[in-house]
C-alpha cells in the first residue's frame, strides 16, 4: 500500500478515542483521513451512510469478508464491525495519514497484514472512571454498558501483551493525552506535509 503509513487507535469505548481524534484532525486539517468502517448494525440519530459507517447488511459484509476485501473485522453486540482494504486505500490515496479505530481482535488480525501501522492504544485512568464516563453519556441501556465495561476489562488485560502496541497512552488529562499523541505521530505528519509540497 501506497502513501504515508496508517494509524491504529484502539482502547475501549469512553477511553478518549474520539475526543482525541476530533483534536487532532483540527489542528491537522486535511493530513488525517478515516478509513470508513462496515457495519451491519442500524445507523444511530445523526449518523450519516459512507461518513460515519458504511451501513450493510450481513450478507454483503460476510460476501465481501470471503473475497479476502477486508483488513479486519469482528462482531461485537450482535453486530459486525470492519475495515475493508478499500477503505484505508481511499485515505492513502488522498496523501493522508489513514487513522483505523479498532478493536483487539482487530489490532491481532493487523499485525499479520502488510499494513505496518502506528499501533496506539487509549486507556481510561481506570475502569470505575471509564464507567462514569459511560454512564454520563447515556447513549447505554444496563445491558449494553455491562457489555461494554466487559469487553474493556478484557481489551485492557490483553493489551498488556508485549510488543502490541507502540505507545499506550492512560487519557486521565487530556492536553497530556494529546502531546503524547502528537508526539508519536509528528514524524508521519512532517512527511506527508513534506510530500505535498513536493
Amino acid at each position: 500500500m501506497q502513501g504515508p503509513r496508517p494509524v491504529v487507535l484502539s482502547g475501549p469505548s469512553g477511553a478518549g478515542k474520539s475526543t482525541l481524534l476530533k483534536k487532532l484532525l483540527k489542528d491537522y486539517e486535511n493530513i488525517f483521513g478515516f478509513s470508513v468502517s462496515h457495519t451491519t448494525r442500524q445507523p444511530r440519530p445523526g449518523e450519516v451512510n459512507g461518513k460515519d459507517y458504511h451501513f450493510v447488511t450481513r450478507e454483503e459484509m460476510q460476501k465481501e469478508i470471503d473475497a479476502g476485501e477486508f483488513i479486519e473485522h469482528a462482531e461485537f453486540s450482535g453486530n459486525m464491525y470492519g475495515t475493508s482494504k478499500g477503505a484505508v486505500q481511499a485515505v492513502q490515496a488522498q496523501n493522508q495519514i489513514c487513522v483505523l479505530d479498532i478493536d483487539i481482535q482487530g489490532v491481532r488480525n493487523i499485525k499479520k497484514t502488510d499494513l505496518n501501522p502506528i499501533y496506539i492504544s487509549v486507556q481510561p485512568p481506570s475502569i470505575e472512571i471509564l464507567e462514569k464516563r459511560l454512564r454520563d453519556r447515556k447513549t447505554e441501556t444496563e445491558e449494553s454498558l455491562l457489555k461494554r465495561l466487559t469487553a474493556a476489562r478484557v481489551d485492557l488485560e490483553l493489551s498488556k501483551e508485549p510488543g502490541l502496541f507502540d505507545l499506550v497512552i492512560v487519557n486521565d488529562d487530556l492536553e497530556k493525552a494529546y502531546s503524547e499523541l502528537k508526539e508519536v505521530l509528528l514524524e508521519e505528519i512532517k512527511k506527508t506535509e513534506e510530500s505535498r509540497k513536493s
